[in-house]
């Protein structure tokens, strides 16, 4: 008995010899390439088996092996997977992983004409979102909202679904040039935006990035706040995709859905996004609903070319909210909507809440063909083919008596169609040079019609400044995908105005880039011409026989330089100025609806933008980094056009000539990570916006003839209004366990001006911060623990701040405190911003 107890006690020991023989112990640490810093909770996985372990909140690991020789495999959510063989025990040292988020992982195709700040060795001032924090913070949110939370920005929600605004440095989203993927996108006729049409752009953005004043874009662009980059996804390296719902305050819903084949052996991918949402809005009766789609083709035939196809579009629907009193809305509640009416005896009313007040309707898909030609080791071109085709109206309820009729639609459609190229040639080993073309065709065509007949047949109409019609057939009715596909081509079923719009720009630009050592410079150059004729189908001396207007050609150009010097690696200098002779938009050349093909008298002249601005980087590592930036711009000879509304034979437009803004402050960005599962990051902004110099009025009437002699409008310096002239923020995150972190952001805005006619003193308004936070979890599943659900959670406004996001008046506070609201009279127009609202999202990474 005692023998055959020994001879098993030697056989469990031999066993666990032979079993701990053909075991190893891996041992090594995992480093975030982008930050050089630890990466906690990446996951080590024996390949081939379930064995595995995480990286502690240092990076490091210990895994026993199931076998003496194999692979491990190294992954984390977000960064690109990494494979380390092992024989025996071995020790791997340090592994970096790359973001798949970053912009260096990230595939661009057409990059040469994306200009993208990392490009050129000069710095600017600027800030990257990537992809891993907009697919967090974006929520149900547009763009501008992401943005805030750096310098010189601010964000307006305004009251309707992508309704918002936007302000660089003080200017608007018109003096803000917009580009997706090299291709310009503000409106070709105002330069403005319209979030609604671009709701998708968010679902597939791989990087946004904002370039502040004068910035690296080389294109005859209008930037004079400066330049936003939004780069979506085209090639995917690998196979994968995701599937989300979020739900969100006011009964919002998004359901998405994306998938890519990645490359395959033959240089072929495949990439597709679905999504629909819906939801009530947060102000009364701004109901909305709509999708997007985005397909992208690739094709690789060789190393030397990649060629890419991409359409995508965001068809949508939503109310829209009237603007109001203050005191209405301290009266009503901040979701107060002045379109919102009990009765159908308004104007603004459609019994049943279909037209409160006003519905937007557009649909405006995007496609563009993109190739990447690597010539040699030294030089490249990359060209990008666009097009877009935008088709959409406002829709109104139109009522007679205490009757709804119909729903009057005020349509602005457009065919627009470009090419963007650049050649980029590496001469020597310190200079670079590119040159390229951007060309722009475009035709706006804006009518008035029928969108939907409710309690009539027809319309008609004998006299007044529409004059005689009868309206039989309707277009669209609110859906998006029936505007798009029903249009109205037929101008006896228009009525109000029926005019076109043709806009065509071509332009070339260069840039000489220079560096060696500690020092680089750039000089850039371009020069454009923009040609606009208009033509009257409408209003015109004979009816039923259009009429065109002469062609207008105004010449344009621009030239920067900047130089940089590096004093050691963790200290840079930088300084850049440019001037730009802007070409002035067509909606200030002509004269509006009413006056047919008349040009304003006289023609407005190009506008003059001078900017200087300097810069400090400090690098400190993954520990710490800094900019200061100082900027001064002078925007000048700018024509502003308004008019006073539809009053029958009264109606009246206002041509001021001769304005100019001087925009000056400085900026300072901190980005800290005192702990390894802690960042932190601040910045703050110092502006002073004001007008310079006074300028001159003209007045025209219902004809487009001049009434009176001209005028001086009384300007110089009064603030600008719009934005807060001085903001801060404080935003941060902390990694309480593996792939568990909270997040928070505070925001504070000063010195903001109220808007309304030139010649009027601004009002000052109210200071107010806003605090937002969010919680983001990361669950590892599959076989391979490579795919993730994930959750995350978004509160805006936490403490549900009352404050007044912008007011459009300028009269003085009243001497009877009850009839003022924080020092502002309570008769002007404004808005409050939202209250607290949010959004929460689960998400399968597959």
């Amino acid at each position: 008995m005692k023998h055959t107890i020994k001879m098993l006690f030697f056989a469990v020991a031999l066993l666990s010899s032979a079993i701990t023989m053909a075991q190893s112990t891996i041992t090594g640490n995992v480093f975030d390439a982008e930050i050089n810093g630890p990466l906690p909770g990446a996951n080590i996985l024996e390949k081939g088996t379930n064995n595995g372990t995480t990286t502690d909140f240092d990076g490091n690991f210990t895994l026993k092996t199931q076998s003496k020789s194999g692979e491990i495999v190294i992954t984390f959510v977000g960064y690109n997977a990494i494979t380390v063989a092992f024989n025996g025990n071995t020790n791997i040292g340090t592994k970096q992983l790359a973001s798949d988020t970053s912009l260096d992982e990230v595939v661009i195709i057409g990059s040469g004409v994306i200009d993208l700040a990392e490009d050129r060795k000069t710095p600017v001032a600027v800030s990257t979102i990537k992809a891993s924090e907009i697919q967090q913070k974006a929520g149900n949110w547009d763009l501008p909202e992401v943005l805030k939370s750096t310098p010189s920005i601010q964000n307006l929600k305004s009251g309707g679904f992508g309704d918002g605004q936007m302000f660089i440095r003080g200017f608007d989203q018109t003096n803000t040039a917009f580009l997706l993927n090299g291709q310009p996108i503000n409106g070709m006729e105002d330069g403005k935006m319209y979030w609604s049409n671009w709701s998708g752009v968010m679902d597939v953005a791989n990087a946004i990035q904002v370039q502040r004043g004068l910035g690296a874009s080389k294109l005859a662009i209008s930037s004079v706040g400066g330049t936003v980059n939004i780069v979506t996804k085209t090639i995917d390296r690998k196979e994968g995709g995701f599937v989300q719902q979020m739900i969100g305050n006011d009964n919002y819903t998004k359901t998405t859905a994306y998938y890519s084949t990645g490359v395959n052996e033959k240089g072929w991918s495949f990439s597709g996004l679905l999504g629909h949402w819906q939801g009530d809005g947060y102000v009364n009766n701004t109901d909305g609903e709509g999708q997007t789609y985005f397909f992208s083709v690739g094709y690789q035939p060789n190393e030397s070319h990649s060629l890419n196809f991409l359409l995508t579009g965001a068809p949508q629907s939503h109310a829209a909210a009237g603007s109001g009193s203050i005191g209405s809305f301290i009266e009503n509640g901040r979701k107060y909507n002045s379109w919102n009416f009990s009765g159908v005896n308004s104007t603004n009313t459609l019994n049943g809440g279909e037209y409160p007040g006003g519905r937007n309707i557009y649909h405006k898909p995007v496609a563009n063909i993109s190739w990447d030609w690597t010539i040699n080791d030294k030089s490249e071109l990359s060209t990008v083919l666009y097009g877009s085709m935008g088709r959409g109206s406002f829709a109104q309820a139109r009522t007679s008596g205490d009757q709804v009729t119909y729903a009057r639609g005020s349509n602005n459609n457009h065919d627009w169609f470009g090419l963007v190229t650049n050649y980029n040639s590496q001469l020597s080993e310190t200079l670079n040079f590119n040159v390229g073309a951007d060309v722009r065709l475009y035709n706006g065509f804006h009518f008035r019609d029928v969108r939907e007949f409710i309690t009539v047949d027809s319309v008609s109409n004998t006299s007044g400044y529409s004059g005689s019609y009868e309206l039989t057939d309707s277009f669209g009715g609110v859906s998006p995908w029936d505007v798009f596909f029903n249009p109205n081509n037929d101008h006896s079923q228009r009525f109000g105005y029926d005019y076109e719009e043709q806009i065509n720009y071509a332009g070339v630009f260069g840039q000489l880039e220079y560096s060696k050592d500690q020092l680089s410079a750039f000089f850039q150059g371009a020069i454009s011409n923009q040609s606009h004729v208009r033509t009257e189908f409408l209003n015109t001396e004979f009816e039923g026989v259009s009429e065109e207007s002469d062609k207008v050609n105004n010449l344009g150009y621009n030239l920067k330089a900047g130089a940089a010097y590096e004093l050691n690696e963790t200290h840079k200098v930088f300084v850049n100025a440019g001037y730009y002779s802007r070409q002035p938009f067509h909606d200030t050349l002509f004269q509006d609806n009413r006056g047919g093909n008349t040009l304003l008298d006289p023609e407005s002249e190009n506008e003059k933008i001078t900017g200087f601005e300097a810069g400090y980087q400090f690098n400190g590592g993954r520990k710490i980094s800094a900019n200061l930036n100082v900027y001064h711009t002078t925007w000048d000879n700018v024509t502003k056009y308004n008019s006073n509304g539809e009053t029958g034979d009264d109606f009246l437009s206002f041509q001021t000539l001769g304005v100019k803004q001087v925009h000056y402050g400085v900026e300072l960005e901190v980005n800290t990570r005192p702990l390894d599962n802690v960042k932190l990051n601040g910045f703050i902004s110092l502006g002073e916006w004001q007008f310079k110099d006074n300028a001159t009025q003209r007045t025209f009437d219902n004809d487009g003839s001049q009434v009176g002699a001209d005028e001086e409008i009384v300007i110089d310096g009064f603030n600008v209004g719009g934005a807060a002239q001085v903001t801060a923020g404080i935003n941060g995150s902390y990694e309480f366990l593996p792939r568990f972190s909270i997040d928070g952001g505070w925001n504070w805005y000063n010195d903001a001006f109220s808007t309304g006619s030139l010649g009027a003193a601004p009002l000052s308004m109210p200071s107010y911060d806003t605090v937002d936070t969010g919680l983001s979890y990361k669950m590892l599943v599959g076989e391979n623990k490579t795919n993730s659900v994930q959750f995350r959670l978004n509160v805006s406004n936490v403490f549900d701040e009352v404050y007044l996001e912008s007011v459009n008046g300028t009269t003085a506070a009243s001497s009877i405190e009850s009839e003022n609201y924080k020092g502002i009279n309570k008769s002007n127009t404004g808005r409050f911003g939202y209250g607290r609202t949010w959004n929460t999202s689960i998400r399968f990474n597959f």
